[in-house]
């Protein structure tokens, strides 16, 4: 069973490589694509065999780690994940003798910063093995040019959403921390894609209760009028029924600052810090909601909380939300509601 690696360079490039099952003893690395120099694709081959010889690497699952190589002569990170061919997996069955190929895909970064994209690697990985297949003539128009746009296409969409929003950035982070549907027009394909992603990245999606999200998700659908519309028929979007606040207006200096620099990790740790900031906020809000129940003077300081954070528009909707079932902690989100609209 063959095993696909693609390595790539520290400019953002790719390639790849191939071995046989990680349990047998004995088995073979056959290079299928890579723009590595012979002598650093060596170094990469070998650092690969030695992982699927300890049986270090699980099907589907991406690792980051640091490679030494002798070009460019330092330590460089290295995104290498294990994968089966999408179509053969359906066609092997236990009586055959036929086994699935397999592959790693391989993908090389100045640093081992591309752990804060692992997800988006993943994902990439996973279209990879859908449109993976061993003709030749599929490598060479299909799979190679894939391979060589991983970094345009998983670790810059942060990056080019900022630098195409601007200062209206601060509507986008609003919009990701309510959960309001955004519906983008007169956009070209990427940069419809790119929104998406970065409004998936933005999100709270994993950090808050999987039931809070649908529901606050269902509230958001229902009132129609909240969707923001995301016009992309001109130079600069222009944005309809959209939301801002002061938190996000502040997170969204900071991305336009960090956009001298043209770095995407950095836009990444930043947007990670926003949502980080975010969910703290919560959960002090919450436990000044947990007091508020028997303490009036707790009631101010969530008050003033709210007051004070820059979200409290945004935050009061999602504690709402997670406090629907239970009555005390209801009223006291109603009465904080009437406070907050006086």
């Amino acid at each position: 069973r063959s095993c696909q690696q693609g390595p790539d360079s520290g400019d953002g490039s790719p390639g790849s490589a191939a071995a046989e099952t990680p349990s047998s003893e004995d088995f073979s690395l056959s290079l299928l694509d890579t723009n590595l120099p012979a002598e650093a694709e060596t170094e990469l081959r070998s650092f690969i065999a030695k992982r699927l010889t300890k049986g270090a690497l699980f099907e589907g699952m991406g690792n980051v780690a640091s490679v030494g190589l002798s070009i460019p002569e330092y330590k460089v990170g290295c995104y290498y994940c294990r994968f089966q061919q999408e179509n053969l997996l359906e066609m092997t069955t236990p009586e055959s003798d036929v086994s699935a190929p397999e592959y790693v895909a391989c993908f090389l970064g100045g640093s081992e910063k591309e752990d804060t994209f692992r997800l988006e690697l993943d994902k990439y990985i996973q279209s990879l093995k859908i449109n993976l297949a061993l003709e030749q003539k599929t490598l060479e128009t299909c799979v190679k040019p894939y391979l060589r746009s991983w970094f345009e296409n998983a670790i810059c969409p942060i990056q080019r959403v900022v630098q195409l929003f601007q200062e209206k950035l601060a509507f986008l982070l609003h919009a990701a921390l309510s959960y309001t549907p955004v519906e983008v027009k007169n956009a070209d394909e990427r940069t419809e894609k790119d929104i998406s992603r970065f409004l998936a990245a933005a999100s709270l999606q994993g950090l808050v209760q999987e039931g809070t999200m649908t529901s606050l998700c269902i509230v958001m659908t229902e009132e129609q009028h909240k969707s923001m519309i995301v016009d992309c028929s001109g130079p600069q979007p222009q944005l309809h029924n959209a939301g801002s606040n002061r938190f996000c207006e502040d997170w969204m200096h900071a991305f336009v600052n960090g956009a001298e620099g043209g770095n995407p990790f950095l836009f990444r740790q930043i947007l990670e810090n926003f949502k980080l900031k975010a969910i703290q906020d919560i959960n002090n809000l919450k436990r000044f909601i947990r007091q508020a129940e028997m303490n009036h003077y707790a009631l101010f300081k969530c008050y003033m909380f709210l007051k004070n954070c820059g979200s409290g528009d945004v935050l009061l909707k999602i504690v709402k939300v997670e406090h629907a079932e239970m009555p005390e902690a209801r009223n006291v989100v109603t009465v904080l509601e009437e406070f907050m609209r006086e």
